[in-house]
């Protein structure tokens, strides 16, 4: 019987993709390297009879490195590791990937790879091919034996799917990837020694063995420096605000918003409170009614993913995308990495939401979507890569209590928050629309002011009875409010009395 050596990109993911693969009827044991496991189990591949062995690696198998001598800092200049010479080492030496690899894959007839589907799983693809040269029993190079499986959620219908449509891994990417490694480690490695150097032998006081650089840590530090400066050199300015509070003739509480907003001067923000401490009532002049229309968010790709994790859940992006990592794996979304927003014509969003029609939160919304038709996802941006974020099957309470879900944890969401900008069918839900109501009051006989400037900020003052008949009794006035700078408050009043009661 011919022999199928398939290899992912974790341990995990192995043991997932092998349990579907073999409907579950496949056996296990530890490898070599006490790292990576070892599923077998007999099948059919290219219409005859196959035993299959399914293992992973960790990550990359390879590093890129310069030889030895360049690694000495004090006898080569910075400048000559532009053009020295590089070599590839093994990535994580204690784990013996390429010995491991190479004893798995002797007398293997066919090499399937199943390593993540972006650039950095098609170089390790051509990592694992390398490792096993001269030990599988044909050309790894060439297409009649190596495949590779592309896919974007571990499910069965998709694993199974890119199973039976297996492609040659793309040596081009690869190669991109190659280039990548290169250019960092030798401008890294370059400027890093240059400007360490540099710095140590000024600033004898330096408290920083190492200085280094990198094309994307720098700018990164500099947007950080540029931050950093804009507060240090903010200067506070004082401002006053004024807050009325009235109560309805149905005995309702009403705080009223200061058409101004603030005031820069004290003696002016006191007039304010002044010309207003002996009035009792006032009167709704006019009523504003608009629509506001709330449309539905493009479907989720990473970027988006991040920021909506850092929002609601306080999490930061490393620990975001370990998480997201995790429910990859574990088939709950699809594959996590990825710049698109949009579906494909052909994507199966009627299948994707009957997954979720049984979910105890938006079971009850799914089902009734699907009876009245699912609405067209909005037009998003499609790189090539990967289908949006899309969750591919249900998760139980007590499987997130468990552990198996958010392994790690998970911070307990913001109060006042909804941490749900994009549940699982908010792509497919209809465009909200709502009415959004608002007037005016008129103060102790007052003219009707001037039409004012809608700055966006707050809603209109919203009446309780018709205008020609509506009062409101203004309970309290709250003296001017003292705030400090950019979102430093300091509530310290200008006068004895924080709230005047002025009510008969």
């Amino acid at each position: 019987m011919k022999t199928a050596l398939m290899v992912a990109e974790k341990p995990s993911l192995a043991q997932n993709l092998a349990n579907i693969l073999s409907n579950g009827k496949c056996s296990t044991n530890k490898g070599s390297n006490s790292a990576c496991a070892v599923h077998e189990w007999n099948g059919t591949f290219k219409n005859e009879p196959v035993r299959f062995k399914m293992t992973s690696v960790c990550g990359h198998v390879m590093s890129l490195d310069f030889t030895g001598k360049y690694n000495n800092w004090d006898k080569v200049d910075p400048i000559e590791l532009f053009t020295c010479p590089t070599e590839k080492k093994e990535a994580m030496p204690r784990l013996r990937i390429p010995a491991f690899l190479a004893q798995e894959g002797r007398g293997a007839d066919y090499l399937i790879l199943w390593l993540d589907c972006d650039k950095e799983g098609e170089n390790i693809c051509f990592e694992v091919m390398q490792c096993v040269v001269g030990y599988a029993k044909g050309d790894v190079f060439s297409p009649s034996v190596t495949y590779r499986a592309r896919f974007s959620a571990i499910t069965d219908k998709d694993i199974k799917a890119a199973m039976n449509s297996l492609v040659r891994p793309n040596e081009n990417e690869s190669r991109s990837v190659d280039a990548r490694q290169e250019l960092d480690l030798r401008i890294g490695c370059a400027f890093t020694r240059f400007q360490t150097k540099y710095f140590q032998g000024r600033y004898g006081d330096l408290d920083a063995s190492l200085i280094s650089y990198g094309p994307c840590q720098t700018p990164t530090l500099g947007f950080c420096v540029q931050r950093h400066d804009e507060i240090q050199t903010f200067k506070p300015e004082t401002y006053w605000v004024l807050r009325v509070t009235a109560t309805t003739t149905e005995g309702r509480e009403l705080p009223l918003e200061w058409k101004r907003i603030r005031c820069f001067e004290k003696d002016i923000a006191n007039m304010f409170v002044a010309s207003i401490k002996e009035i009792k009532e006032a009167v709704v002049i006019n009523v504003q009614a608009k629509e506001k229309v709330k449309s539905r968010p493009v479907a989720l790709n990473t970027v988006e993913l991040m920021r909506v994790a850092s929002a609601g859940l306080g999490m930061g992006p490393h620990h975001a995308m370990q998480i997201a990592e995790r429910l990859y794996t574990q088939g709950y979304i699809s594959y996590p990495r990825t710049e698109t927003t949009s579906y494909g014509e052909n994507y199966d969003l009627v299948g994707m939401l009957r997954q979720q029609q049984n979910s105890s939160k938006w079971g009850a919304e799914v089902r009734a979507l699907l009876a009245g038709g699912v609405n067209k996802p909005k037009k998003g941006k499609d790189v090539g890569d990967h289908p949006p974020i899309t969750p591919m099957r249900p998760a139980t309470r007590s499987t997130e209590r468990g552990g198996a879900l958010l392994a790690g944890g998970v911070n307990k969401p913001k109060k006042g928050k909804d941490v749900g900008d994009h549940p699982p069918i908010t792509p497919m839900r209809p465009t909200t629309r709502s009415m959004e109501r608002g007037g005016a009051l008129l103060a102790g006989g007052v003219n009707k002011p001037k039409k004012g400037k809608d700055v966006g900020d707050h809603p209109p003052i919203t009446p309780m009875r018709p205008a020609s008949e509506s009062l409101v009794a203004i309970k309290s006035i709250d003296t001017p409010q003292k705030r400090m700078g950019k979102n430093i408050w300091e509530l310290g009043p200008p006068s004895n009395s924080n709230k005047t009661n002025i009510v008969g």
